[in-house]
């Protein structure tokens, strides 16, 4: 029978475990984590809703550092259609040469 995950207030802090200090939310993010808890009718935000915020800033903070390829200026299926088209004329010539 599979265990079923404690509560997070229940865990030790990883971050302290680790040795790490622990980052704080900037004004923006506390912000966020309140609107969060307005919805769903808290009046301020719990644990829950402050670690969703620290989790979606650590998100874009990992992904921040990789570089993207430049977008094309074609969009997706237009590409699969010249795509196709290319083929095909490539197909006929050779079917029509011989």
């Amino acid at each position: 029978m599979a265990r079923t995950p404690r509560a997070p207030w229940k865990k030790a802090n990883p971050r302290k475990r680790a040795g790490k200090a622990s980052t704080h939310l900037s004004p923006a993010e506390k912000a966020k984590a309140k609107a969060r808890a307005r919805r769903a009718g808290r009046r301020y935000p719990n644990l829950v809703d402050n670690m969703r915020v620290a989790a979606d800033k650590a998100a874009k903070t990992k992904t921040s550092g990789r570089r993207r390829a430049a977008k094309s200026t074609i969009p997706r299926k237009q590409k699969r259609v010249s795509a196709r088209k290319s083929k095909a004329k490539t197909k006929s010539t050779r079917n029509s040469s011989s």
